[in-house]
């Protein structure tokens, strides 16, 4: 270590690592000082413990007579690098508790001090120090502080999570004295991310200037740092939606302190946690605590033992805080980007590779700034899959059904988006709304540009739409048109599914695929919404009154929705006036007539099929099925003639509709008689004899 000059420690680079040195060596020297003083008290000579362990003889050469700690001191004024074993002082742990510290982790740097405490601790016989040992060295050492009772020197430690003890079972004066393998890291200067933590050093987060977000948001965020650094504010919370990276937020918060960033996912259990104060004294970190809150849950800052900091919370736009949380708490919510935010985004995101129809992906794909960055990583690599530097906007629509599906295929089923207008055949009501709801799906963003001032703050770029009607008659296949028309991507909600019978269950569900829906700029499809948006009842049981507070959850959630939602139901009439009201376009879809019966067949058969337009036109009209049901007419018909090995005829026709008509319990209306069927048993041929006909 070279010790030996004329000045203590010249020569240990003022580092955390040589910090760190510095204080191993000290414990050394107060585990030898106490070998000493065992020896003075009838104890074994020093000599025949060195010939045991001769390992102890290289740090003695290392070792000088000092004054461990004033010289420590000394040249800890001299440092102005961070030392984590320094920052111990701020979480009220003095000289004597860091040699306590670094003796209970000897062994996890030299094995071999084990099997010296376990000598020294006979009959106990543990490898790590015992908390009587590690008094007694203590009291023993340089430091001479006068403390004597190891538990008063080693509960600050404890009570801070610096130290464990693993076996509370035994008698106080047997416990052992274990430091979590994090810590010990983090006091050598050599922390690092692990499973539930990421670590982020200051030189490595951003700076408030460069962040990309709006003005009126950067200007209130750029005061924030002053008041968590004087202690105005003890929390800084952050809102955003999935889509957002709050992370960066607090990243640039904790470069302006000075500090490093300690992000702790939800995901962390109660024993990583309990670490989360210490480690972000050790790194001189500013912890960020992820929490995802479902709609009426709240949550409360930890209390972070060993640290006095200032903390940063993540959170949803659902939740709150509950208790004394908001005490000493600053919030501030990550707006959504407009278009030309999100230009600047992309620039950004695709570092100075070209992009073809930069305009086209702007106004199409509304993603925040966390999702526009992955979305940009792989639609790189798409083009670069295709020999390509520069991005398309097919790349990035790819890109992005591969996020989609990362995010919401558990909790959504995705509808291929597919068809064109035209093949669609409703009626002329129908058509003109499904026109007027594409319009509003186009101009969503910049109709908020051009509204009257008496709008205010009361429109947004969502759109709600209802399609109304008996199944069978479209909404669905309407849904997937309207996505390809769109160019966006198609996902299905079952609400009648996502109703949960217990309490606050099914909120949660619907927060969590409507907030992922929304940030993914995807549409979505709530089928059977009279499962939740029926007539909201009076209320004569606790059941009543938490099914309208489900109502009540989905009509203001709705309300804000800041992407395209569609909402099918059969039953129009149940549906809630004040859920209607809330729609921005109420699109019926009624049973086709004759003309539009005929199209829908015609759409459906093959092109080349042998049914005389005839038959046709009396089945448009006297058969009054759904275009769903004439759909699957033609599906069935067209694989009966596929058996025979030919094109559809009268008879497969005619022998797909009675298969319809009996499905649906209902009577084939059309008598003529058409060649015998297999099916039937021949009772064609039966019935046509007994009345005389051929």
């Amino acid at each position: 270590m070279g010790l030996t000059t004329s000045r203590p420690f010249e020569t240990v680079p003022r580092t955390a690592a040589g910090h760190f040195t510095l204080l191993f060596y000290a414990a050394v020297h107060a585990v030898v000082d106490h070998v000493r003083r065992l020896a003075s008290t009838g104890g074994p000579p020093v000599d025949q413990v060195l010939d045991r362990y001769p390992f102890l003889a290289g740090y003695l050469r290392d070792l000088q007579p000092a004054q461990w700690q004033a010289e420590i001191a000394a040249w800890e004024a001299e440092t102005e690098a961070h030392l984590p074993l320094r920052a111990l002082d701020e979480a009220g742990i003095g000289f004597a508790g860091r040699l306590a510290f670094l003796l209970a982790g000897l062994v996890e740097e030299d094995s071999r001090f084990g099997t010296l405490f376990a000598e020294l601790q006979e009959p106990v016989g543990q490898r790590r120090p015992t908390l009587e040992l590690t008094g007694r060295v203590i009291a023993a050492g340089e430091a001479r502080l006068g403390e004597t009772d190891a538990w008063t020197l080693c509960r600050p430690l404890v009570e801070a999570g610096l130290l464990e003890i693993p076996n509370r079972q035994a008698p106080r004066t047997e416990w052992l004295l274990r430091v979590p393998p994090l810590l010990w890291d983090a006091a050598r200067g050599q922390a690092a991310s692990v499973s539930g933590f990421q670590l982020l050093a200051p030189e490595e987060l951003p700076v408030l200037q460069d962040l990309l977000a709006p003005d009126d948001f950067l200007e209130r965020l750029a005061r924030v740092p002053a008041l968590l650094a004087d202690g105005r504010a003890r929390t800084l919370v952050l809102r955003s939606d999935p889509g957002a990276d709050p992370v960066e937020v607090a990243g640039a918060v904790a470069r302006a302190l000075d500090r490093g960033l300690l992000l702790v996912d939800g995901s962390a259990d109660e024993e990583r946690t309990r670490a989360v104060g210490p480690l972000a004294t050790l790194t001189r970190s500013l912890p960020a605590l992820a929490r995802d809150l479902g709609p009426g849950e709240t949550t409360e800052p930890p209390a972070l033992t060993g640290y006095r900091g200032p903390l940063v919370l993540l959170l949803g736009m659902e939740g709150g805080l509950g208790g004394r949380g908001s005490e000493g708490a600053v919030t501030l919510v990550l707006p959504a980007p407009g278009a030309e935010l999100r230009r600047r985004c992309w620039l950004r995101a695709l570092e100075g590779r070209p992009a073809a129809g930069l305009d086209e992906i702007v106004g199409r794909f509304h993603l925040s700034a966390g999702f526009i960055r992955r979305v940009a990583r792989i639609a790189a690599a798409l083009a670069a899959l295709d020999g390509r530097e520069e991005v398309r906007p097919n790349d990035v629509r790819e890109a992005g059904r591969a996020l989609n599906r990362q995010m919401l295929d558990t909790l959504a089923d995705p509808l291929e988006a597919w068809g064109t207008w035209g093949d669609l055949v409703t009626s002329e009501t129908t058509t003109a709304k499904l026109a007027e709801l594409e319009r509003r799906c186009r101009h969503r963003e910049r109709l908020l540009d051009h509204l009257g001032p008496a709008f205010g703050n009361g429109a947004s770029r969502g759109v709600r739409a209802l399609f109304t009607g008996p199944s069978g008659t479209g909404k669905t296949l309407a849904a997937r048109v309207l996505a390809a028309e769109l160019g966006m991507d198609l996902y299905r909600v079952d609400l009648a599914a996502v109703v949960n019978k217990y309490i606050g269950e099914t909120e949660k569900n619907l927060h969590r695929v409507l907030s992922r829906a929304e940030a993914l700029d995807v549409v979505l499809l709530l089928d059977e919404g009279d499962a939740l948006l029926g007539q909201r009842t009076e209320v004569k049981s606790a059941n009543d009154r938490f099914a309208n507070l489900e109502t009540n959850y989905l009509l203001q959630r709705l309300e804000s929705y800041r992407g395209i939602v569609l909402v099918t139901t059969n039953l129009g009439e149940n549906i809630d006036p004040a859920f209607q009201r809330r729609m921005d376009v109420v699109v019926p879809f009624l049973p086709p007539r004759a003309e539009e019966r005929w199209r829908i067949l015609d759409l459906h058969l093959p092109r080349a099929h042998g049914v005389a337009p005839a038959y046709l036109e009396r089945v448009a009209r006297r058969c009054a099925l759904t275009g769903g049901q004439l759909r699957n007419t033609a599906l069935h018909a067209t694989l009966l003639a596929l058996d025979e090995a030919g094109p559809v005829e009268l008879r497969h026709l005619d022998e797909a509709l009675r298969s319809e008509y009996r499905k649906a319990g209902g009577t084939f209306p059309l008598s003529e008689a058409v060649a015998p069927r297999a099916a039937d048993g021949g009772m064609e041929v039966f019935v046509a004899a007994l009345e005389g006909r051929p």
